[in-house]
């Protein structure tokens, strides 16, 4: 028997009850057979109810207690009292279960008709009659709903309590930007790797990764079990995954290769970058208007120069632009902070020899990339190196876009950027000072768009929340989370139970573009079988030995 049959008796297509009552807006309410125990009811599974003239799929969101006698309950048999208790289950005391119908089907003959003639599900508009029958989901019902086995397709995992796989439709997928969300050590990691080996193996999109954690890059151990998980490298190879790390005085383990080192010069920062690091630098609300004088003054060398300002080159900057001396000076101590890490330079950095640049190419060309930042795993740099590097490939997405609509040239390739941490990019106060809120704004316009993964939705500003296409929710224990989860869903009130009903680990509820209806499901494990499901394949950029990003002189500029 399969983990996933624990704890469930019924097969599926095994009758479980009868509607008796309820509404559209409220949901239905079924009475169990007597032979259906309620204890083998589970919140989140799926059921289908056979109407007269359609069939319902739906998701079982409340398991009741009823009584048609209150004397039953009021005088309860004794507890060795096994007759009586058989006497009165089904008649005087019943189990029932509520029903949120989540999508309609045709109804389908019997005898003459190809699954594959009927129409799809369509949203639910009407309820099902009195006493209409109530099964297990079967599997050739899972089948008609959510995605087939293709190339356009990519198992997540299986439904509560069955062993049928449930399919994302991967098309839907890249067109919106995405989230991944659970509390620490939910499985979030385990789920993004998952999706991103879709994607990689399916080719619907190329990938940047910021492994903040370097759980991606390069192997590591499954905290839960102790096993050895690949890494996306070790999986799709060279020609499809190409691994980047920050430069650092610190040596970095030989379990740990790169095919490049990303270093940013002073004069790569921006004003914007600044301003989403003004928590984490303890800069003053003057820092952003100070840096502007700055710049229209220095130009793009203005950081640089900046902090090379003796106090008297200060004193002078200041009488020029009628600057404060001492908001100038305080900004200077606190950017100094940018020079402690290793991978930050006050040299001036030419885009044609700029690792980032070397990044932005290796994308266009096709190859994913997943940035490491090993021992680099601070927000202060994580927060840096990803503003950074996705302002420029926004920029450069942006403009082959437009270049492409005036018949100038291809359209750059679908781009997804995973990003951790997201509410730190992506927050009320933040989320204008980043590429990021801007991509989430935008949809898919110019071919890019974002996998965000997260502990705190609530962090996230509802606006770009509210644009995000497909969510994979784990287990989330804080009110202020779920509530951001289910904001401007349908029914997410029905929801919101299934959504508590989570297991801590390897469980997920899915809602929205990618899926037809929300959905919990079993997280697909990575093992064997799903290393054979991505079996690496296709072209992309091959790196010559030992060469890294920091070795190219130049770049050519078309």
């Amino acid at each position: 028997m399969s983990w996933d049959s624990v704890g469930s008796t019924q097969p599926s297509g095994t009758r479980l009850g009868v509607v008796t009552e309820g509404s559209l807006t409220k949901g239905l309410t079924a009475r169990l057979d007597p032979a259906c125990s309620v204890e083998d009811m589970r919140v989140g599974r799926f059921v289908k109810i056979q109407g007269e003239q359609h069939d319902f799929f739906c998701l079982i969101t409340d398991v009741m207690l009823g009584a048609s006698n209150q004397q039953a309950t009021e005088d309860p048999p004794a507890p060795g009292d096994h007759f009586l208790r058989e006497v009165l289950s089904g008649t005087a005391i019943f189990g029932s279960i509520a029903i949120q119908p989540m999508l309609m089907l045709e109804k389908r003959p019997v005898d003459r008709v190809d699954p594959d003639e009927l129409g799809g599900p369509r949203p639910v508009r009407t309820i099902p009659t009195h006493f209409a029958p109530v099964d297990v989901a079967r599997e050739d019902d899972f089948d008609r709903v959510f995605a087939k086995p293709g190339d356009d397709s990519w198992e997540i995992g299986t439904p509560r309590d069955m062993d049928i796989p449930i399919r994302l439709d991967l098309d839907r997928l890249a067109e919106r930007s995405n989230g991944v969300f659970g509390k620490s050590g939910s499985g979030k990691s385990m789920l993004t790797r998952v999706l991103l080996g879709g994607l990689i193996r399916r080719r619907k999109a190329v990938n940047l990764i910021f492994d903040m954690h370097s759980e991606y890059a390069w192997p590591r151990e499954d905290q839960r079990g102790g096993a050895r998980v690949k890494s996306l490298k070790e999986l799709f190879g060279n020609s499809r995954v190409a691994v980047y790390g920050l430069v650092s005085r610190r040596p970095r383990p030989r379990s740990w290769p790169v095919d490049g080192e990303i270093r940013i010069g002073l004069n790569e920062i921006d004003i914007d970058d600044i301003a989403l690091l003004a928590d984490l630098l303890n800069l003053n609300e003057t820092a952003v208007e100070t840096s502007y004088l700055l710049q229209g003054r220095f130009g793009d060398g203005w950081l640089a120069t900046l902090l090379d300002m003796a106090p008297a080159d200060i004193k002078a900057f200041c009488e020029e632009v009628n600057a404060h001396a001492a908001a100038v000076s305080a900004l200077a101590r606190k950017l100094n902070q940018l020079l402690q890490l290793d991978f930050v330079t006050r040299d001036y950095v030419p885009r044609s020899s700029s690792s980032i640049e070397h990044v932005i190419r290796t994308l266009e060309q096709g190859s994913n990339v997943a940035l490491a930042f090993g021992h680099e795993s601070q927000l202060l740099p994580y927060m840096l190196v990803a503003n950074v590097i996705t302002r420029r490939i926004y920029a450069r997405w942006t403009d082959l876009t437009h270049a492409a609509d005036a018949g100038e040239g291809a359209k750059p390739p679908p781009l997804v950027i995973t990003v951790e941490e997201a509410h730190k990019f992506l927050s009320p106060s933040a989320a204008r000072h980043t590429s990021f809120g801007t991509i989430a704004r935008e949809l898919r316009k110019f071919n890019v768009t974002l996998l965000v993964v997260d502990q705190r939705p609530s962090g996230i500003d509802p606006e770009v929340l509210s644009q995000i296409g497909t969510r994979f929710t784990c287990q989330l224990n804080d009110d202020h989370d779920i509530e951001a989860m289910l904001a401007g869903v349908s029914g997410a009130g029905h929801l919101r139970s299934v959504l508590a009903s989570l297991d801590s680990q390897q469980e997920a509820m899915l809602l929205g573009h990618a899926v037809p209806m929300p959905v919990v499901v079993k997280v697909r494990t990575i093992d064997d079988q799903f290393y054979e499901a991505v079996t690496a394949g296709g072209a992309g950029v091959v790196f010559p030995a030992g060469r890294r990003a920091t070795d190219l002189v130049s770049l050519p500029d078309d």
